[in-house]
């Protein structure tokens, strides 16, 4: 920390985030770890879709492995992350498993016993190793990242995400075009354990020595009783889970309808998704600007107004595979900007209105219901392709996402949208208290 004088006083001003040596790393960490995860997106439905001769309802299925342990774990996750202090061996833990799990699948194929089963069950050990990553991510970031930069941190951490899905696709189909798409899930195998080096290398002391309460079922019980009863925190969660329950559908059929309906080439499927990276890139640059000058509140109702773009031009898309392109391209830009945007503020006001104590509860409990969805959406989208047709059940997505607006539109957060310089925090609820805090008061 450096001082300075301003007016008259001694303000501390904080280090700037790129001259801080952990978070460097944890960001290299996510950076490396989202790049590899960006080549398996594509390549695991691909190996499923191309060299395996997946059904819709099986490439549902391989969609819900990598979300249903959300349902399983992520709540106990969260409790455990609350009471364990030393967070950062447990998360270089989860992404060596991860790695080793991912190379068992190029060996797989190159021994000649890759089946459906096996990329089910290795989506469903590297989606455990997610959960509980995520789960003790977001403490550890407390632990730091000072507040006052946080919402900085979380904008540099989807900048993370943005660039991975730039580069990723291009990579990908490169590699599926040089390697086959089993060999090319390599890269994330190697990217995983790239991730857990970078975690290892991270100086900052982590004091916290964790929360115990009653038991563990009962601390999960409180993370979700403060999610239900907060009303932004009850709304975001609502939001989240119907842009990601639909988000899974179309995933699980996206693939398929375009290798099979819009006639793209395997390596070009992907090529579509790093406009949605260019507009997470844009988005990142952007939230922390937009919230300064109009509060996270506005941000987070503006940008649910962009949200069912990207589904609609998705089921909309017909023609030539340059115009194909173009259209989900620029459909992506945009939902992506909107997406990061929604992420940050989202995410910050997290962060800022859990009771203390109780950050990897709440986050955890999001997260159960945010991506445990997603699971229920895979198999979703699987169900409706094989009933409706493809395009068909990427129309009902498409009308679905519109409830995204009202969702939000009609809840405290528009009522308390107020300018960036009037508005504290974006909820004028009573802050929720834990335990402790209750009997403090």
């Amino acid at each position: 920390m450096k001082e300075s004088l301003h007016d008259g006083r001694d303000v501390r001003m904080p280090i700037p985030l790129r001259r801080q040596r952990d978070y460097r790393f944890l960001w290299s960490a996510r950076a490396i770890s989202e790049t590899g995860s960006e080549v398996t997106r594509l390549a695991m439905p691909l190996t499923a879709a191309t060299a395996l001769h997946a059904s819709p309802i099986q490439m549902g299925v391989l969609t819900a492995a990598s979300t249903f342990p959300y349902l399983l774990v992520g709540l106990p996750s969260g409790a455990l992350a609350d009471r364990i202090g030393r967070r950062r061996p447990v998360m270089t833990a989860c992404e060596t498993v991860a790695g080793l799990t991912t190379l068992s699948v190029p060996a797989a194929w190159l021994g000649g016993v890759l089946t459906i089963p096996w990329l089910i069950a290795a989506a469903f050990v590297v989606g455990v190793c997610a959960v509980v990553f995520r789960s003790f991510n977001t403490p550890h970031l407390a632990t730091v990242v000072a507040e006052p930069q946080r919402t900085a941190a979380l904008a540099g951490f989807q900048s993370v995400y943005s660039v991975a899905q730039i580069s990723g696709p291009g990579l990908a189909g490169l590699l599926v075009a040089l390697l086959t798409a089993p060999v090319a899930i390599l890269v994330n195998g190697f990217s995983f354990v790239a991730s857990a080096l970078c975690l290892r290398a991270i100086r900052a002391p982590e004091r916290e020595a964790g929360t115990r309460g009653a038991g563990i079922g009962r601390e999960i019980a409180e993370g979700l009783r403060i999610l239900t009863r907060h009303p932004v925190l009850r709304t975001l969660c609502v939001a989240g889970m119907i842009v990601n329950v639909l988000g899974a559908a179309q995933l699980a059929l996206y693939v398929v309808f375009a290798v099979r309906v819009l006639g793209l080439p395997g390596e070009l499927v992907g090529v579509t998704a790093a406009g949605f990276g260019v507009g997470g890139l844009l988005g990142s640059f952007l939230a922390p600007r937009l919230t300064r000058r109009y509060g996270e509140s506005r941000v987070l109702l503006g940008s649910v107004l962009f949200f069912p773009i990207g589904f609609i031009a998705t089921a909309a898309a017909h023609g030539p595979i340059w115009l194909v392109i173009g259209q989900l391209g620029v459909a992506e830009v945009i939902t992506g900007v909107a997406v990061v945007c929604f992420s940050v503020c989202a995410g910050a006001t997290t962060m800022r209105e859990a009771p203390a104590g109780l950050l990897g509860r709440v986050n955890a409990s999001t997260q159960f219901a945010v991506q445990g969805v997603m699971a229920l959406g895979g198999l979703l989208g699987g169900m409706l392709g094989e009933s409706l047709g493809l395009r068909p059940a990427l129309w009902v997505g498409a009308a679905a996402s519109l409830l995204v607006i009202p969702c939000l539109w009609l809840s405290p957060i528009r009522r308390d949208a107020r300018p960036a310089g009037e508005e504290h925090s974006p909820s004028t609820a009573r802050r929720p208290q834990s335990a402790p805090e209750a009997s403090r008061t």
